[in-house]
């Protein structure tokens, strides 16, 4: 086995000596007549056990559906899992991406973005749609300022 693992390049356990000829196979006792016993079919390598995917694939699927996140799936603490850091970053660039946009599309001046820029960055807007509300209602008192 040892001699026929090393010809067929693999470990002992991938080598399967047929068990009708065990009487055949143990006279050989050369490198030569263990290549003969291959070519017979004697002496096989056994192919690489699989390792399926199909449970994983299966649960991650379940996984995107919201199945087993659970709290007592749940390892890390809710900061570890997604930081209020991230959220926070995630919001700001939301906003202020909003913000550029309106004010090249001059739907506000400089003077309010600043002035939105700023209330962003100070907590004010938990949202993009309260951010366009507020907006719309300082627009609106502009107007009825100038009239």
């Amino acid at each position: 086995k040892r001699l026929a693992a090393e010809i067929k390049k693999c470990g002992r356990g991938r080598i399967w000596l047929d068990p009708n000829e065990s009487n055949e196979i143990s006279t050989a006792n050369s490198r030569f007549n263990i290549r003969k016993l291959i070519k017979d079919g004697l002496i096989i390598r056994k192919a690489v056990k699989m390792h399926s995917r199909s449970r994983v694939r299966k649960n991650l699927e379940a996984k995107r559906k919201g199945r087993h996140t659970g709290i007592g799936k749940r390892r890390g603490t809710k900061e570890a899992r997604l930081p209020s850091k991230v959220i926070w970053m995630r919001r700001q660039r939301v906003l202020r991406r909003l913000l550029r946009k309106y004010r090249q599309q001059k739907k506000i001046d400089k003077h309010l973005y600043h002035f939105f820029y700023r209330h962003a960055k100070g907590n004010m807007y938990k949202n993009k749609r309260v951010l366009v509300e507020a907006i719309h209602k300082m627009k609106a008192e502009q107007v009825k300022a100038k009239t």
